[in-house]
C-alpha cells in the first residue's frame, strides 16, 4: 500500500510574497486559488506576461519599494509611504529626493557600514565594541 503524497500548497499571499509582487495587483484567478510548489517554481522559471509586467511596472510591495529606494521597510513608514507604488512613482520620488528619503538612505548606509564592520571583526576573531568607540 503506497500513500499518495499531496502536493504542498500555499495561500496566494505567500506565493505573491515569494514572487515579489503586490497581491492585489495579480489576476483574480491567482488571488482566489491556491498555489502549489510546482506552480510557484513554474512561475519563477518562466514568468507569464502579467508577472513580468508587475515586476517591471508595479505596483510594488513594501519590501520591493524599500529595495528600490535603498531604505528599510521601517523607513518607508517613517516617510509616510503606506501604499504600493508603481515604478514610475518610485522614479518620481527618487527624482524629488525629499529630506526624509535622504535621511533614510543615510541611516541605511550607516547600518550597512556597521554590519560590515561587525562581520569583519567576527572574521578576525575580535570582540566587537560599541559603535563609535574604537579601541
Amino acid at each position: 500500500m503506497t500513500s499518495q503524497k499531496t502536493p504542498q500548497t500555499m495561500k496566494p499571499a505567500t506565493a505573491a510574497k515569494k514572487l515579489g509582487v503586490y497581491l492585489e495587483a495579480t489576476p483574480a484567478e491567482f488571488q482566489e486559488g491556491v498555489v502549489s510548489r510546482d506552480e510557484l517554481n513554474a512561475l519563477q522559471a518562466d514568468p507569464p506576461e502579467w508577472l513580468r509586467d508587475l515586476r517591471r511596472n508595479g505596483p510594488h510591495p513594501r519590501p520591493v519599494l524599500a529595495l528600490k529606494l535603498g531604505i528599510s521597510i521601517g523607513g518607508l513608514a517613517r516617510g509616510g509611504i503606506t501604499e504600493a507604488l508603481t515604478t514610475a512613482q518610485v522614479e518620481e520620488l527618487k527624482a524629488e529626493n525629499p529630506e526624509w528619503l535622504r535621511q533614510e538612505r543615510a541611516t541605511q548606509a550607516e547600518v550597512r557600514r556597521e554590519e560590515a564592520r561587525l562581520k569583519e571583526l567576527k572574521a578576525s576573531g575580535e570582540q566587537p565594541s560599541a559603535p563609535g568607540r574604537r579601541r
